[in-house]
């Protein structure tokens, strides 16, 4: 128990998150498309792995010009992907497995093939106009404002029927919807109740800054902070089923992000994405020095103990490195995407981990070694545990989209289809499907997958890890990291080598930690091996090259 509430009541605390998109997971009948059949019959491979939480990209019907964010119904299964009823064997198999399934809510815009906005298109009195945000003056130059600056130069499109502007800080074809509307609202918390209704524990909540706090979207005639929303959604949340998360995509600042929390009440996200952390560890990997992310972890704001950092190395869209300076960025593209074919946006690249790492396996390790011992809930997106590459030659974000490699055919195990009718070509070259893949690695124990598994299992075992209060460890090596997680009595200590020079690292153990009589005992959680801590707890451990150890402590007693 914690504040009067159960640890399972929270169980996001210490969840393992497993990101898939659908379309390239599995495909059940061969038409060269992933659908939800397919998936569900990948369950048992991720509750063998250790997941506890399947995070669904997009499933909605779309005319996908944006891989399903670009969506025409908030209530409908894409047919390309299955019928409701798919969806709900899913549920029921993954919770059958002690797994629970949350999915994008993708309510900042609709397609401009929903419903809504061809009816909103027809005239300005129409009873959807208000669906969507339009302003009848030229609009000034908003070129900086766009999130696409490669295909948009503007957040706002003419439609010629009406002679009216309308918003889109996306995509020309993917309209803003207008918030301070309480119609889009109420279609929005019906559209949360049927799929929390058909078992779904939640929902990642996709460009939140955009959905709370667009002035273009707020009105003066609405009263109130435009956080007051997530604050409701959050409470139409728990009022339908009181475990539901928020998960919420929030890249800003440090100084912005504790009001996307709901600052000292915790009442708005549940948990959020550490953009700044996973930027500032691939800045401290390309300099191998852990000084950047050790800032990063201690200016991270504090947040209720209701609410949760999700950590990752690795997400579905670009490797997003804009909160970095321009020389910091430039420092990771020289390290780990030099060629232009490899970067996106001019602020991140298009690569997965194992190629920037240029497939070290004891790099590899170390940074998913890194990533589970944050404190926070580690995000792993599919195709990490074996170490998929990406296809550079695929458009934008696509790069890193590519079809889940489960042994070693030429559609790797992902389809029966021909080629030709896939609905992205697998990996090319060295990291394709003959090279990685789940059936080489899943029986071979030094694999990445056996590695992983190993990991999330040890972490799984770590309550510190994800409930336990946090402190970065004085280090006399600036290429090592070492911290400490503390819970009810017990404390994780993690060092890490990001160099690939072996060091002796000395860490000092916390008077808390310290028997009151006798010698102090640290157990090893990889190597299982326990051993007497220094006077005064002083602790010496030798890291080889990219090295990393978790140890154990107990409370006297």
């Amino acid at each position: 128990m914690t504040g009067g509430v159960s640890t399972g009541d929270l169980w996001w605390k210490n969840a393992v998150v497993y990101c898939v998109d659908i379309e390239t997971f599995q495909d059940s009948d061969g038409d060269g498309i992933g659908d939800i059949a397919g998936l569900t019959q990948r369950i048992d491979y991720l509750a063998e792995l250790g997941v506890t939480c399947l995070w669904l990209m997009p499933f909605f019907p779309t005319p996908d010009r944006d891989d399903g964010y670009d969506v025409t119904d908030l209530f409908g299964v894409d047919s390309r992907l299955g019928t409701h009823g798919d969806l709900v064997e899913l549920l029921r198999t993954a919770a059958d497995r002690g797994i629970r399934v949350v999915a994008d809510l993708v309510v900042n815009h609709t397609s401009d093939k929903h419903p809504w906005f061809k009816a909103a298109r027809r005239s300005r009195d129409n009873p959807f106009r208000d669906y969507y945000v339009w302003r009848s003056d030229p609009p000034e130059d908003t070129s900086k404002q766009v999130v696409f600056p490669d295909r948009e130069d503007s957040i706002w499109s003419l439609d010629e029927r009406t002679g009216e502007w309308y918003l889109h800080h996306f995509y020309s074809h993917q309209p803003d919807l207008n918030f301070a509307n309480p119609e889009v609202r109420d279609q929005i918390a019906k559209s949360i109740g049927l799929w929390l209704q058909l078992g779904l524990a939640g929902f990642r909540v996709d460009a939140v800054p955009f959905l709370v706090a667009d002035i273009d979207t707020t009105r003066d005639d609405v009263p109130g902070d435009p956080h007051e929303y997530l604050k409701a959604l959050r409470s139409f949340l728990g009022r339908r089923r009181g475990d539901a998360i928020l998960l919420g995509e929030v890249n800003l600042p440090h100084k912005d992000q504790r009001a996307y929390f709901g600052g000292s009440d915790g009442d708005e996200l549940t948990m959020m994405f550490d953009f700044i952390g996973m930027q500032s560890l691939y800045l401290a990997m390309a300099r191998e020095d852990a000084r950047p992310l050790a800032r990063a972890l201690k200016a991270r704001p504090k947040v209720h103990p209701d609410c949760q950092w999700a950590t990752f190395v690795r997400n579905h869209d670009e490797l997003t490195l804009d909160k970095l300076s321009e020389r910091e960025r430039q420092e990771v593209f020289a390290a780990f995407g030099p060629e232009p074919s490899m970067q996106l946006y001019g602020r991140g690249l298009k690569r997965r981990l194992p190629p920037m790492l240029d497939g070290d396996p004891r790099r590899l390790r170390m940074a998913y070694s890194l990533l589970f011992s944050l404190p926070g809930t580690p995000t792993l997106y599919y195709g990490e545990e074996i170490g998929m590459g990406e296809d550079l030659e695929a458009e934008g974000r696509m790069a890193v989209r590519t079809p889940m490699q489960w042994d070693s055919s030429p559609n790797g195990g992902f389809s029966t289809a021909s080629p030709r009718r896939l609905v992205q070509r697998p990996v090319p070259g060295g990291y394709g499907p003959q090279h990685v893949n789940v059936a080489d690695q899943r029986h071979d124990p030094q694999s990445l997958w056996s590695f992983l598994r190993e990991l999330i299992q040890t972490y799984r075992e770590c309550p510190e890890l994800g409930w336990g209060e946090f402190a970065v460890l004085p280090q006399q090596h600036r290429q090592v990291l070492a911290h400490r997680c503390s819970w009810q009595g017990s404390s994780v200590i993690a060092v890490h080598n990001l160099s690939a020079q072996s060091v002796t690292a000395t860490v000092q153990l916390d008077p808390a930690d310290l028997a009151a009589d006798g010698p102090t005992f640290l157990h090893d959680l990889f190597a299982h091996k326990r051993f007497e801590a220094g006077p005064a707890g002083a602790v010496e451990l030798a890291l080889d090259g990219y090295g990393h150890r978790w140890l154990r402590t107990s409370a006297p007693g």
